[in-house]
């Protein structure tokens, strides 16, 4: 299922209201859609190099405000709505550990979540049911999904469909290792 879903997600980076398909998408893949918008972005960067910043920028402004709909599901509705999402990621065995946690480390947690392959919609949802500040939660995923939306449109812009392949496959990890070390040096420089 998850991959017709992909392929179908792939397939409207063609349509003449890509630009509002990827506002949905980056929206719902915030709070609930299981499919990232780089998938869309991809194509339709690489189809319209010129439009690249303006296709992340509506990633960013529609991933935001999708993140605010997950605080908001957190917030006001976790165990109607939160609960079954989370759990269907497999994640709800860890809430209880995560809840007492989450908010010490929650800049770090939207910032990992937004710029990684986590799933943003476990941290959004999160950050409203353990009460995380508005404004640092606002901030923080305008930082990280700006980053993670305008590096790929960046790479795109640039290199083309060569770095496709680098985006689509290693990105990920790329990103992911760079968020490690990036903790890892602040850790250092604490307990040093």
């Amino acid at each position: 299922m998850l991959t017709r879903l992909y392929n179908w997600t792939m397939g409207l980076a063609g349509h003449p209201r890509a630009l509002w398909v990827l506002a949905i998408i980056s929206f719902a893949e915030s709070s609930v859609f299981p499919i990232p918008p780089d998938v869309l972005m991809i194509p339709m960067i690489l189809a319209r190099p010129a439009r690249a910043w303006l296709i992340a920028l509506v990633a960013l402004v529609a991933s935001v405000l999708g993140g605010l709909l997950g605080y908001a599901i957190g917030a006001f509705a976790f165990e109607q709505i939160g609960q079954p999402i989370l759990h269907s990621l497999g994640k709800a065995d860890a809430v209880a550990e995560f809840n007492s946690r989450f908010n010490d480390f929650g800049f770090w947690a939207v910032l990992g979540a937004g710029i990684t392959p986590f799933p943003f919609k476990v941290i959004t949802i999160m950050s409203g049911w353990t009460g995380m500040p508005l404004s640092v939660f606002v901030s923080t995923a305008i930082l990280a999904r700006g980053l993670r939306f305008f590096l790929v449109a960046g790479l795109l812009w640039k290199f083309g469909a060569p770095i496709r392949d680098f985006i689509e496959r290693r990105l990920g990890f790329m990103t992911t290792l760079f968020f490690l070390l990036l903790i890892g040096g602040f850790v250092l420089v604490r307990f040093i």
